[in-house]
């Protein structure tokens, strides 16, 4: 056995054994949510955007217009046209990730085919790209929160991205300008416009399901009157603090750091709460989603 083996097996016999019923309960998780996220996908695209001729971005905006032109079932194309993403998935990126999108895709396709002869709910192009977006963002999120994708060129995205220095979101964008500019030609530029709005709003729920609506923010507070303010936000706003060791860059001085994680609502609080004890204390503010475990649940207020 080499030392990376040793390194590797020592490391595995430290992490915690997950029952075979919290890992069939989490595997459930997964496909529950995957199936839900993939239907409304199908929801969206065949109850709003497919019967008003509006696209989406990727792999599932070139099926519909060649859908279109072609008359070939959407589901069939949907597939087709994204197993050769699959398997690159599978081969550069990983088995868990191709298999969930894999099932993903063919849970969009089967109900996309299911779905079709349904009357759209609107043939209003505004209201189709408006609700037909936040579903469509919606199911996407979910579907990439519980570990798959529904569209191949994301699966590109992730590969180009680690070769060129460009984002997932920009790779993705620049390929979606040229779908979206073909629905142009195809369906027309009023719904090439439409496609737009719907592709935005899509795009902006789809990070709200994977941040969450009650996102939160970590706090770096570094002030002489540290004590007093932690016991303050602990008193005020319920929440539990960190006193971090600091030293200043310029000066050496040793500092004490404050961190503390709130929710959105709560800065304005926290900001007034520090100006109260030191008004020349320095804040800097993030934000974060999936914060887990630890104390983050708020205390009660006296």
């Amino acid at each position: 056995m080499t030392v990376s083996q040793q390194i590797f097996t020592s490391e595995e016999q430290k992490k915690p054994q997950k029952s075979g019923a919290f890992k069939t309960a989490k595997l459930a998780q997964r496909i529950v949510m995957i199936v839900i996220g993939a239907a409304m996908m199908s929801v969206a695209l065949e109850i709003f955007l497919v019967p008003n001729e509006l696209i989406d971005g990727g792999i599932t905006g070139i099926s519909i217009m060649l859908s279109h032109i072609f008359n070939i079932p959407l589901g069939i194309l949907l597939t087709l046209l994204n197993l050769p993403f699959l398997v690159i998935g599978y081969k550069q990126i990983g088995k868990t990730f191709a298999l969930s999108t894999l099932f993903a895709v063919v849970v969009m396709s089967i109900g996309t085919q299911l779905l079709h002869p349904v009357n759209p709910i609107t043939v209003e192009p505004l209201l189709a790209a408006v609700f037909g977006g936040v579903i469509l963002g919606v199911g996407v999120g979910l579907v990439v929160r519980y570990g798959g994708s529904l569209d191949g060129t994301e699966i590109v995205a992730i590969l180009v991205s680690k070769r060129l220095p460009f984002s997932v979101g920009e790779v993705v964008m620049f390929f979606n300008l040229f779908i979206l500019s073909g629905a142009g030609f195809v369906f027309g530029w009023n719904n090439a416009m439409f496609s737009l709005i719907a592709y935005y709003i899509a795009f902006k729920l789809i990070d709200i399901t994977l941040e969450g609506l009650d996102q939160s923010k970590s706090v770096w507070i570094i002030s002489d009157k540290f004590r007093d303010i932690g016991e303050a936000l602990t008193e005020r706003l319920g929440r539990g603090v960190t006193y971090l060791d600091g030293e200043g860059g310029f000066s050496g001085d040793n500092k004490k750091v404050i961190f503390v994680v709130i929710t959105r609502l709560e800065e304005a609080k926290l900001k007034s709460i520090v100006e109260d004890w030191d008004s020349d204390a320095f804040i800097a503010i993030g934000n974060i989603h999936d914060v887990k475990g630890g104390r983050f649940k708020k205390k009660a207020i006296h």
